[in-house]
């Protein structure tokens, strides 16, 4: 580093930094309090900020060390002594012997204070124990005797600690230990001090001269105004220091993603909508001509719920039908749509029962009721309810992307181009449509996209079989998709652990970028 280097280091100290930088100049290290008061500040947390500035810049040394302090708790101890000494004083004074009964009625202890002097006595070897029919004595021992009027070590820190506190290096480990697993007899408390040293840049810059001047931080309308401006001093800043990032509040990052589905499908003019997180199976399952023995309609996939009152066939939609009668007639008999249903005894029952949503094809299905009558598309981002246990790959409650587009002349190719484009303005460039199937599309194709050398499996979608959509007196085509978002935020945000997501790491909040 030049010569001009190290003058502009110092050129570009704050006032409180060249303060501390002067006092330190002359001195080998200085403790905090001492350089507090060479360089005449008023308030700790100036000298401390001033010394972490210095430290980041290479100019100074911040030593720390930690000093533990004993002080007296419980002062009754200093003034009448141990329970164990009051107890071997009145032993002392009963010619050795002395029952627990009169122990307590000499007044010197309480029971409490007696169950404690017992334990100390026996572990200092000055009493024992000796049961006697009903009584119980305490007798002397030699070491005891011997101990009659001269104080432990125990003792003696107790009586120090009542004039001042200590430092712990200064006691005897054993004693203190002691004393601390007594209970309120002393307090612990630990002091840090620090030192402040220059280090060899710190001292050759503060060797070229430091000049304490007050200097202007910050351009304002009153400098403009009347002119000062162009006689004051203005501080020096480097302009290749780091600066703080902000961690201001943002959205969360599904938030995010969210937001951004429902701007792509909202500018491809669809209109959202929403639905009820409790419905009955007949419009969760019955409605979508899922028939009523299908594995998903059990309870290890549905989570089936006790109502203080019943959910209405028709709740949460305002068209004048019998669902009743026009599901168990297209379950059965395939109710005039050109199917056959499923030929089995439909159990209204069942139907009846309230549960979680298992999908939000039952927001677009209810929907349809409402407005059959072409053209139309519609999309909901809304969460599902499914009994899955938890890994790194299902969660039991999570959101799904679901659409419908009713319109005449709407075929199977339009919705792989509607799927192929949604994909596309999320990032991803090879996407492929593979055979599936559901009970309540036909055609059925499941929709994949290649992510990290493998292709990953995002949703399904079909055309809905006229079992669905005649009863609702939709006669043209609707094409329907059902997709993943947890899934897709995964691949977007780059992790791998579906819980991730959900997790509450302030840290990844704050870095991770959504494009």
């Amino acid at each position: 580093m030049t010569r001009k280097e190290k003058k502009d280091i110092g050129d570009e100290l704050s006032l409180n930094e060249k303060k501390l930088v002067m006092a330190l100049s002359d001195e080998i290290s200085l403790r905090l309090d001492k350089a507090m008061r060479k360089g005449g500040f008023s308030k700790e947390v100036e000298i401390m900020n001033a010394a972490s500035w210095l430290r980041s810049k290479g100019l100074l040394l911040i030593h720390e060390s930690v000093r533990r302090m004993i002080a007296l708790g419980h002062r009754s101890y200093a003034v009448q002594g141990l329970p164990e000494r009051r107890v071997l004083e009145i032993l002392g004074r009963s010619e050795g012997v002395a029952s627990l009964s009169e122990i307590v009625s000499s007044g010197k202890v309480n029971r409490a204070e007696l169950n404690i002097a017992i334990g100390w006595l026996n572990r200092k070897r000055w009493a024992k124990v000796r049961k006697e029919g009903e009584e119980t004595y305490l007798v002397i021992t030699e070491a005891g005797k011997k101990a009659i009027g001269v104080k432990g070590e125990d003792e003696r820190l107790i009586e120090a600690l009542s004039r001042s506190e200590i430092e712990g290096s200064e006691i005897d480990p054993a004693v203190l230990k002691d004393l601390k697993g007594r209970k309120d007899v002393i307090t612990e408390r630990e002091i840090v001090e620090r030192r402040l040293e220059l280090t060899d840049l710190g001292k050759e810059v503060a060797s070229m001269g430091i000049e304490l001047k007050r200097e202007v931080t910050q351009l304002t309308p009153e400098l403009l105004k009347d002119g000062r401006w162009s006689k004051v001093d203005f501080r020096r800043y480097d302009v290749n220091a780091l600066a703080p990032i902000p961690s201001g509040g943002r959205p969360h990052p599904l938030t995010r993603i969210i937001e951004r589905v429902r701007r792509i499908f909202l500018d491809m003019g669809f209109t959202e909508i929403t639905g009820n997180y409790a419905e009955l199976e007949l419009w969760n399952m019955d409605a979508l001509f899922i028939p009523q023995d299908h594995p998903a309609r059990e309870m290890q996939d549905t989570f089936y719920l006790e109502l203080g009152r019943p959910l209405a066939p028709m709740e949460f939609n305002s068209k004048e039908m019998d669902p009743i009668g026009t599901f168990r007639e297209v379950h059965e008999r395939g109710g005039g749509t050109g199917s056959k249903g499923w030929g089995y005894a439909w159990s209204e029952d069942k139907a009846m029962k309230p549960i979680l949503r298992t999908h939000t094809t039952v927001s677009t299905i209810r929907y349809l009721y409402d407005h059959p009558e072409p053209p139309l598309k519609v999309f909901s981002i809304e969460k599902v309810f499914r009994n899955e246990s938890i890994d790194a790959h299902h969660l039991p409650e999570f959101y799904q992307i679901e659409g419908v587009l009713v319109e005449k002349g709407a075929s199977f190719d339009m919705l792989v181009g509607l799927l192929k484009e949604f994909y596309r303005r999320m990032g991803f460039e090879r996407i492929r449509m593979r055979p599936g199937y559901f009970p309540y599309t036909e055609p059925s194709m499941e929709v994949d996209v290649f992510y990290e050398g493998r292709w990953m499996e995002l949703g399904g979608s079909g055309i809905f079989r006229p079992e669905v959509t005649l009863p609702t007196g939709v006669e043209q085509p609707v094409l329907a998709w059902g997709l993943g978002l947890e899934r897709l935020a995964m691949m977007v945000l780059g992790i791998s652990d579906i819980r991730d997501l959900y997790l509450s790491d302030v840290d990844w909040l704050r870095s991770v970028a959504v494009r």
